[in-house]
């Protein structure tokens, strides 16, 4: 069965050419113009990944309520977010909404698609059974892999799946450092330096919101990041 990818792009030329593209590498492809039309149809029936643009016709940030609207429907469904806009405030913000990648339409069309099968892959490493270790605790620290929950100090932590393999990449061998090519490796992903740390910087806030003195992510500088054991 072939898998389905929603393109929501308001520019015919573009989403003709991703659409394209995609579907000669396999993929079926459904393609939207706006919002309110792309939500409509993927209430109805949910794609495997989708790509969406920020601005969507009229609504500048159409893209990012949308991957809201998405996310309320299946915390799992992998979106990127494929746009123009390049400024760290956007990335932040795409993120921030919840989605697993952030890339410019700048990208090579090989460099995409390895995005695309990264986290097709994660989603059949997610679905397949958990291994024996299926909850790892460090010390505060309980990560449930058959529930993909986090909690610390037992106050649930609300993770992306993208930050759940991170915090479990991080967490499963503390003290060990992890750099950007291991962490992709580990959460199943292929992004760029920036957005791993874009995720790391939303992972601390998360945990610092239900614990102020949380600094077990350290950064290694020039290396990558290490889980510090708690008190």
């Amino acid at each position: 069965m072939r898998r389905r990818i929603a393109i929501v792009e308001d520019d015919a030329a573009i989403r003709a050419n991703y659409a394209d593209a995609l579907g000669k590498h396999g993929y079926e492809v459904a393609a939207y113009a706006d919002r309110p039309t792309a939500l409509a149809a993927l209430r109805s029936r949910l794609p495997d990944l989708a790509l969406l643009d920020i601005g969507l016709a009229d609504e500048v940030d159409g893209g990012f309520k949308l991957c809201q609207e998405l996310r309320a429907l299946s915390s799992t469904l992998p979106v990127i977010f494929l746009t123009a806009r390049d400024s760290d405030f956007d990335l932040v913000s795409g993120l921030r909404m919840g989605a697993d990648d952030y890339v410019t339409k700048s990208v090579s069309l090989p460099h995409l698609l390895a995005r695309v099968s990264a986290l097709f892959r994660r989603a059949e490493l997610s679905g397949a059974a958990a291994p024996a270790e299926s909850v790892i605790e460090r010390g505060p620290l309980t990560l449930d892999l058959n529930r993909f929950a986090v909690s610390w100090r037992k106050t649930a932590i609300d993770l992306t799946l993208t930050e759940f393999w991170l915090v479990h990449a991080l967490a499963k061998f503390p003290g060990h450092v992890r750099n950007r090519d291991q962490l992709m490796s580990d959460a199943h992903i292929v992004v760029d330096d920036s957005t791993i740390t874009s995720h790391i910087k939303r992972l601390r806030r998360k945990f610092s919101a239900v614990d102020p003195a949380f600094d077990c992510v350290d950064t290694v500088y020039g290396l990558g990041y290490r889980w510090k054991a708690a008190d």
